[in-house]
């Protein structure tokens, strides 16, 4: 079962605030009242007496402890920086599995969280760009690929893999057999708009369709994993639920962020090694 975890995190933000705001308004009041007329009632307070009545419930005390603290992690996780860790191998040689990532939040627009209305313009996806999105199927899990058709483009993947936009091959350089496969995959260097970026492609495996051609609807993007034949991508994607033209297309509503830097690699789940640091840096 996946969580939504921007969901649960406002709802945290709203009930601590709610608290803090009830202490403020109602109960705050009371207590400072409640010691008022003690001190006149009496000629010297008991200390014990007057820190009882000036303490808070607890629960008030948990609202307005967390509250600063969730409020700090929803606006940055909404609207500047969230943290992503990658759990599969369909944008190696780039990202590998256990990458820890950086998404920048506002690339593409500032949206609102949970609802992903987008209410301020600030830029759009570029041909190249690493890009975390929502599955268009499964909205509550996110995928990570490279954007390679924009709106209005046509795109053909050929049955000897070679990239095609808008009727023009895809700059491509082979850079040699991948380290440890023995011949099996190979690592080409990939020009795709202003990036340049390593792919690899298994040379005994065939997934493209021969000959199919995808075009990018207004609003909608075409992404694939620089693992070309292990990646589930925009060229696999089937939901009987999704209009034809539509099949394959990333909504601009599902667009979470660009992937700009690896922070952190952990790549065993059971924790039996050491982070890894040699992998951080900016994302090509």
């Amino acid at each position: 079962m996946s969580i939504n975890f921007p969901l649960l995190l406002v709802i945290a933000v709203a009930v601590c605030g709610v608290l803090a705001l009830f202490d403020l308004v109602l109960l705050a009041p009371r207590r400072r009242a409640a010691i008022t007329a003690y001190e006149g009632q009496v000629g010297e307070p008991d200390e014990v007496v007057l820190e009882q009545l000036s303490r808070e419930p607890l629960l008030v005390e948990y609202g307005k402890s967390f509250f600063p603290v969730l409020a700090i992690v929803l606006v940055l996780r909404s609207f500047l920086i969230e943290p992503f860790q990658i759990p599969s191998g369909s944008m190696k040689p780039t990202l590998e599995v256990g990458d820890f990532i950086l998404v920048n939040k506002f690339a593409y627009g500032i949206r609102l969280p949970v609802l992903d209305t987008k209410v301020i313009e600030v830029g759009d996806p570029q041909r190249g760009d690493v890009m975390v999105f929502r599955y268009p199927s499964e909205p509550n899990i996110n995928y990570i690929k490279r954007v390679v058709g924009l709106p209005g483009d046509k795109i053909r993947y050929s049955s000897d893999k070679r990239l095609f936009v808008n009727g023009q091959s895809v700059a491509e350089q082979l850079i040699g057999d991948e380290p440890g496969s023995l011949g099996s995959a190979v690592l080409y260097q990939e020009k795709l708009g202003a990036a340049e970026h390593l792919i690899r492609k298994e040379m005994n495996r065939y997934r493209a369709e021969p000959g199919r051609e995808w075009s990018v609807p207004q609003g909608h993007y075409f992404m694939m994993g620089d693992n070309r034949d292990n990646s589930n991508d925009s060229r696999y994607w089937n939901d009987p639920k999704i209009p034809k033209n539509l099949l394959g297309m990333v909504p601009d509503k599902n667009i979470v962020g660009k992937a700009f830097s690896v922070w952190l690699s952990w790549s065993d789940p059971k924790l039996h090694n050491l982070p890894n640091f040699s992998r951080v840096g900016l994302i090509r």
